[in-house]
């Protein structure tokens, strides 16, 4: 889903040691806050609260075809479907973070998962499209600001090597989303309707904003007996402090917004571009009943359209975990970054200019999903101070979303306005050349402010 659908944050509060501290066999079970099986459990509906608006986010992307037909509109309404979220997002981020510090990390989740969820029901009844824009806006205002509550939430439970294991888990989760989303919309909106599909996924906003409400019962029980500390907004941006920022900073926000620009707008309307230009399936299994037809798009992953979309998010959700653990041990994040965002080159130009199969290309897309993420955000507390560490994040998610808001409207325009997809893969192929560019001379300032991002922790 986007980011503000940033892969890491790091912490800004601290769990007391008692929560890591040997425990007794008297404190070891399973609802004794003070013992580990708990704070997994909270791991465990944590990683699900943004499971919901993942899926929701990338319906509209998913069922992209009939929904152009219903409406009566082109592939640039589809678009704004993406900008109107992003444009709420730039927005909501900082208000996000401020209201976290002054509400609690419980309230503050619960009223972002209630905003999440209006928002998805308001697009799956929308009647017009004004209407589903508008539900849009106020899904994305809910959504980014709950990953900034997701991000509290793991740095008020876990710290040390336990926090890189818990940003992996929250992921994996996130991107579960993501991915059933473009496998299983077209297939559920194809049998059942267009519109049920899109009450599929408010219904699965729903089932996080439950999952939430178990975490703030279970969090509000362990906070007098743990005595926790407040949770810290983590993108609250204090803009004194923005141009106190060192060029390698800037560089860093550079590769963010030419990266993801190049990424999820692409994603937002490739099953069409799939379908269109290789013949590729949009609801694959016919014949088959529902839930065969999903086993079916999974074990077909590289021969329908929605199944090479999500090559993407499958490689994020099954190795970015270990991307961040490599990066940890053998640092090279610059070096990195300029290999991620030259991978994103060929890739879309291979989309764009030829007819090979676009197997090929959305693997390597993958291979940069994994690599640049897991490398740009950690990245940030090594460029910055470690007090702004948070304006720093956030000021990066605001950015990011801004272009966010630009592109995918721009590729929903050059498909109509060529009547092919030629244009827009060159178009993110130039935006993975400016990333390269970023990447090259964050590399060059590294090397002069003293290397921090090339050496391993």
């Amino acid at each position: 889903m986007p980011q503000g659908r940033r892969e890491l944050l790091l912490p800004h509060s601290k769990v007391r040691r008692a929560i890591l501290a040997p425990m007794s066999t008297a404190e070891s079970g399973v609802f004794q806050p003070s013992g580990k099986p708990y704070r997994f459990i909270i791991l465990a509906f944590t990683s699900i609260i943004t499971l919901g608006s993942y899926f929701a986010y990338d319906s509209v992307g998913a069922i992209e075809t009939t929904l152009i037909q219903v409406f009566h509109t082109d592939r640039a309404a589809i678009g704004t479907m993406y900008t109107m979220y992003s444009v709420a997002a730039v927005f909501a981020v900082g208000a996000g973070g401020y209201l976290i510090d002054r509400a609690g990390v419980r309230m503050a989740s619960m009223v972002f998962s209630g905003l999440v969820v209006a928002g998805a029901a308001l697009v799956a009844w929308a009647p017009s499209l004004p209407i589903l824009y508008a539900g849009r806006v106020i899904f994305g205002a809910g959504s980014e600001s709950l990953i900034v509550a997701q991000s509290a939430i793991a740095a008020r439970w876990f710290t040390g090597k336990e926090l890189a294991l818990s940003f992996g888990i929250t992921l994996t989760g996130a991107r579960l989303g993501t991915l059933f989303s473009f496998n299983t919309e077209e297939l559920f909106a194809s049998r059942y309707g267009w519109r049920p599909a899109l009450w599929i996924a408010a219904g699965l906003c729903v089932a996080s904003l439950i999952c939430n409400w178990i975490y703030t019962l279970m969090d509000k029980h362990a906070e007098p007996i743990l005595n926790l500390p407040k949770a810290g907004g983590g993108d609250k941006i204090t803009w004194s402090e923005v141009g106190k920022f060192r060029p390698s900073y800037w560089y860093a926000v550079g590769i963010c917004v030419s990266f993801y620009s190049a990424i999820f707008p692409f994603t937002a309307l490739a099953t069409d571009f799939f379908h269109d230009k290789w013949g590729m399936s949009m609801a694959s299994g016919e014949g088959l009943g529902f839930f065969a037809g999903v086993f079916y798009n999974f074990t077909h992953m590289f021969s329908t359209a929605q199944g090479v979309t999500s090559i993407i998010i499958a490689a994020s959700m099954i190795l970015a975990p270990f991307a961040g653990n490599l990066v940890d041990r053998i640092g090279r994040r610059a070096t990195l970054m300029v290999v991620g965002s030259l991978l994103m080159i060929p890739a879309h130009l291979l989309l764009g200019l030829t007819h090979i199969s676009p197997v090929l290309s959305m693997i390597v897309l993958g291979a940069a999903f994994v690599l640049v993420p897991a490398c740009i955000w950690p990245s940030v507390p090594l460029i910055v101070d470690a007090r702004v560490v948070g304006t720093a994040f956030g000021l990066m998610t605001a950015i990011q979303n801004l272009g966010l808001s630009v592109f995918p409207i721009a590729n929903g325009a050059l498909r109509d306005a060529t009547h092919g997809y030629t244009a827009s893969q060159v178009m993110f192929a130039a935006l993975g050349f400016l990333g390269l560019i970023f990447s090259i001379l964050l590399l060059r300032a590294d090397h002069r402010e003293g290397g921090s991002l090339e050496r391993a922790k």
